[in-house]
């Protein structure tokens, strides 16, 4: 619903920071070399598979792996201040201008995440475009869990509005918010861990 609404000022936004942008590249050159962007396959809506665009903030000879399941010493020294701050998922604004994915959503998997694919199958999360920052991702569930992610993400599906969407977007840079819509959930997670 407001990812339609946003894209004149997402295409904005991406030129007002291209200064920002402009500096990451130059410390991420300086620090590893060529390429600049880290470009990986993800799985969109009903599980089309799309190219997906972040700044580079691993060391190139990274494996092709979830976050989680990647060392700390695999991260460059600028790395991690680009992670912090979210500046490695501008790119992220182009797949969202050609429609790969929407602000908010479940953010896509790895096509060779099968438990996630699967449990994400079972709980008809292919039914929406993915996004670059979703409801678990707020709420700290990442792709470690693949059956209680897929369950928070059809969560999301289940009470999607502009008001929550609106809610996930600013908790995604103000941690307040996060603890406001974990209030508003915290009862039906704690019926998915039990399950």
């Amino acid at each position: 619903m407001l990812n339609y609404l946003l894209k004149p000022l997402a295409l904005m936004g991406l030129l007002l920071l291209s200064p920002i942008l402009i500096i990451s590249v130059l410390f991420i050159f300086l620090e590893d070399g060529l390429p600049i962007l880290f470009v990986q396959k993800r799985l969109g809506l009903n599980k089309k598979i799309f190219n997906l665009y972040k700044i580079r903030s691993m060391y190139k000879n990274t494996p092709s792996l979830g976050t989680h399941e990647v060392s700390k010493m695999h991260y460059l020294k600028v790395g991690s201040v680009l992670r912090m701050l979210k500046i490695d998922e501008l790119p992220q604004v182009v797949n969202y201008l050609k429609g790969d994915i929407n602000l908010i959503g479940p953010r896509p998997g790895l096509p060779n995440q099968s438990d996630l694919t699967r449990h994400r199958e079972d709980n008809d999360v292919f039914s929406i475009t993915p996004g670059i920052t979703g409801l678990a991702q707020v709420l700290g569930y990442d792709m470690s869990n693949p059956s209680l992610l897929a369950k928070v993400d059809r969560m999301y599906i289940q009470n999607q509005s502009i008001k929550m969407d609106i809610l996930i977007f600013i908790a995604t840079f103000f941690h307040p918010f996060r603890k406001k819509l974990s209030k508003k959930f915290e009862n039906k997670i704690m019926k998915f861990k039990e399950e």
